[in-house]
Protein backbone atom coordinates (compact mmCIF):
# COMPACT_ATOMS: atom_id res chain seq x y z
CA UNK A 1 0.00 0.00 0.00
CA UNK A 2 1.35 2.95 -1.27
CA UNK A 3 1.80 6.18 1.27
CA UNK A 4 0.95 9.81 0.39
CA UNK A 5 3.74 11.96 2.36
CA UNK A 6 2.16 14.99 3.53
CA UNK A 7 3.13 17.88 1.89
CA UNK A 8 3.21 21.06 4.25
CA UNK A 9 3.72 24.24 2.85
CA UNK A 10 6.57 26.34 4.76
CA UNK A 11 4.79 29.25 4.79
CA UNK A 12 2.00 27.87 6.82
CA UNK A 13 4.46 26.14 9.01
CA UNK A 14 6.56 29.10 9.94
CA UNK A 15 3.27 30.86 10.80
CA UNK A 16 1.88 28.42 13.01
CA UNK A 17 5.39 28.32 14.75
CA UNK A 18 4.99 32.13 15.19
CA UNK A 19 1.44 31.36 16.28
CA UNK A 20 3.36 28.83 19.00
CA UNK A 21 5.83 31.34 20.22
CA UNK A 22 2.65 34.46 20.63
CA UNK A 23 0.36 31.72 22.87
CA UNK A 24 4.09 30.84 24.75
CA UNK A 25 4.71 34.38 25.49
CA UNK A 26 1.55 34.82 26.76
CA UNK A 27 1.26 32.41 29.41
CA UNK A 28 4.58 33.34 30.51
CA UNK A 29 3.35 37.15 30.66
CA UNK A 30 0.40 35.65 32.32
CA UNK A 31 2.07 33.76 35.21
CA UNK A 32 0.39 30.29 34.82
CA UNK A 33 2.20 27.50 34.72
CA UNK A 34 5.95 26.89 35.61
CA UNK A 35 8.07 29.76 34.32
CA UNK A 36 11.12 28.48 34.07
CA UNK A 37 9.56 25.11 32.08
CA UNK A 38 7.78 27.46 30.07
CA UNK A 39 10.46 29.44 29.22
CA UNK A 40 12.55 26.66 28.48
CA UNK A 41 10.20 25.69 25.90
CA UNK A 42 10.01 29.37 24.23
CA UNK A 43 13.37 29.10 24.66
CA UNK A 44 14.10 26.24 22.25
CA UNK A 45 11.13 26.88 20.27
CA UNK A 46 13.00 30.32 19.17
CA UNK A 47 16.38 28.36 18.47
CA UNK A 48 14.77 26.19 16.97
CA UNK A 49 12.78 28.28 14.68
CA UNK A 50 15.56 30.38 13.97
CA UNK A 51 18.09 27.71 12.71
CA UNK A 52 15.64 26.29 9.82
CA UNK A 53 15.13 29.84 9.02
CA UNK A 54 18.80 30.72 8.59
CA UNK A 55 19.52 27.29 7.17
CA UNK A 56 16.79 25.72 5.23
CA UNK A 57 14.22 28.10 4.60
CA UNK A 58 16.37 31.61 4.07
CA UNK A 59 18.90 30.16 1.85
CA UNK A 60 15.76 28.21 -0.23
CA UNK A 61 14.24 31.24 -0.63
CA UNK A 62 17.16 33.61 -1.48
CA UNK A 63 15.91 35.45 -4.75
CA UNK A 64 16.40 38.98 -6.10
CA UNK A 65 13.27 40.49 -4.70
CA UNK A 66 13.95 38.82 -0.62
CA UNK A 67 17.41 39.16 -0.88
CA UNK A 68 17.32 42.43 1.33
CA UNK A 69 14.59 41.29 3.92
CA UNK A 70 16.51 37.68 4.36
CA UNK A 71 19.53 39.78 5.29
CA UNK A 72 17.72 42.15 7.82
CA UNK A 73 16.15 38.88 9.15
CA UNK A 74 19.48 37.35 9.61
CA UNK A 75 20.51 40.41 11.96
CA UNK A 76 16.92 40.30 13.93
CA UNK A 77 18.04 37.01 14.75
CA UNK A 78 20.56 37.72 16.47
CA UNK A 79 19.25 40.52 18.40
CA UNK A 80 16.65 37.89 19.37
CA UNK A 81 19.59 35.55 20.35
CA UNK A 82 21.25 37.88 22.12
CA UNK A 83 18.74 38.65 24.48
CA UNK A 84 17.31 35.46 24.72
CA UNK A 85 21.36 34.13 25.78
CA UNK A 86 20.93 37.25 28.39
CA UNK A 87 18.08 35.37 29.69
CA UNK A 88 19.26 31.89 29.85
CA UNK A 89 21.72 33.16 32.90
CA UNK A 90 18.73 34.57 34.36
CA UNK A 91 16.22 32.83 36.95
CA UNK A 92 12.80 33.22 35.63
CA UNK A 93 11.50 33.69 39.84
CA UNK A 94 14.61 34.69 41.50
CA UNK A 95 15.68 37.57 38.81
CA UNK A 96 11.63 38.03 38.46
CA UNK A 97 12.12 41.81 37.39
CA UNK A 98 14.76 41.58 35.18
CA UNK A 99 13.91 38.78 33.71
CA UNK A 100 10.30 40.35 32.93
CA UNK A 101 11.91 43.31 31.64
CA UNK A 102 14.04 40.59 29.03
CA UNK A 103 10.75 39.30 28.33
CA UNK A 104 9.26 42.54 27.32
CA UNK A 105 12.04 43.13 25.03
CA UNK A 106 12.35 39.54 23.56
CA UNK A 107 8.23 39.45 22.77
CA UNK A 108 8.47 43.01 21.16
CA UNK A 109 11.87 41.87 18.74
CA UNK A 110 9.98 38.60 17.71
CA UNK A 111 7.08 40.22 17.38
CA UNK A 112 8.28 42.56 15.12
CA UNK A 113 10.11 39.97 13.23
CA UNK A 114 7.57 37.61 12.89
CA UNK A 115 4.37 39.11 11.96
CA UNK A 116 5.68 42.72 10.38
CA UNK A 117 8.90 41.50 8.70
CA UNK A 118 8.11 37.66 7.54
CA UNK A 119 4.44 37.55 7.33
CA UNK A 120 3.59 40.88 5.83
CA UNK A 121 6.48 41.50 3.51
CA UNK A 122 8.68 38.59 3.02
CA UNK A 123 5.62 35.48 2.56
CA UNK A 124 4.11 37.72 0.01
CA UNK A 125 7.15 38.03 -2.21
CA UNK A 126 7.79 34.07 -1.66
CA UNK A 127 4.62 33.35 -2.47
CA UNK A 128 4.60 34.77 -5.60
CA UNK A 129 8.21 33.66 -6.49
CA UNK A 130 7.91 30.08 -5.33
CA UNK A 131 5.13 27.45 -6.51
CA UNK A 132 2.85 25.47 -4.03
CA UNK A 133 4.98 21.90 -4.62
CA UNK A 134 8.47 24.00 -3.84
CA UNK A 135 6.76 25.73 -0.98
CA UNK A 136 6.15 22.42 0.31
CA UNK A 137 9.45 20.91 0.01
CA UNK A 138 11.00 23.12 1.86
CA UNK A 139 8.25 23.05 4.25
CA UNK A 140 8.72 19.24 4.88
CA UNK A 141 12.93 20.06 5.18
CA UNK A 142 12.11 22.47 7.98
CA UNK A 143 9.43 20.57 9.69
CA UNK A 144 12.33 17.38 9.63
CA UNK A 145 15.01 19.32 10.58
CA UNK A 146 12.70 21.36 13.67
CA UNK A 147 11.42 17.70 15.01
CA UNK A 148 14.92 16.91 15.17
CA UNK A 149 16.71 20.03 16.28
CA UNK A 150 13.77 20.34 19.23
CA UNK A 151 14.31 17.02 20.76
CA UNK A 152 17.95 18.53 21.38
CA UNK A 153 17.66 21.25 23.69
CA UNK A 154 18.69 24.02 20.71
CA UNK A 155 18.87 26.62 23.70
CA UNK A 156 21.79 25.47 24.85
CA UNK A 157 23.66 26.49 21.47
CA UNK A 158 22.08 30.07 21.61
CA UNK A 159 24.72 32.15 23.08
CA UNK A 160 27.41 30.54 21.41
CA UNK A 161 25.57 31.71 18.60
CA UNK A 162 25.54 35.78 19.37
CA UNK A 163 28.86 37.35 17.58
CA UNK A 164 27.84 37.71 14.72
CA UNK A 165 24.82 37.28 12.30
CA UNK A 166 24.15 33.87 10.40
CA UNK A 167 25.69 33.79 6.89
CA UNK A 168 23.35 33.87 4.20
CA UNK A 169 24.14 32.44 -0.09
CA UNK A 170 25.22 35.74 -2.17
Amino acid sequence: MATNKQMIDVLELLQSQHAEVDALFEQLEGGKGDREALFCQLADKLAAHAAVEEKIFYPGVMHEETSELLHESVEEHLAVKRVLADMLELDPVDDEDEFDAKLSVLKEEVSHHAHEEEEAKLFPIVRRAFDAESRAALGNEVLAMFEALIQTEPRRHVPEETDQAAPLPS
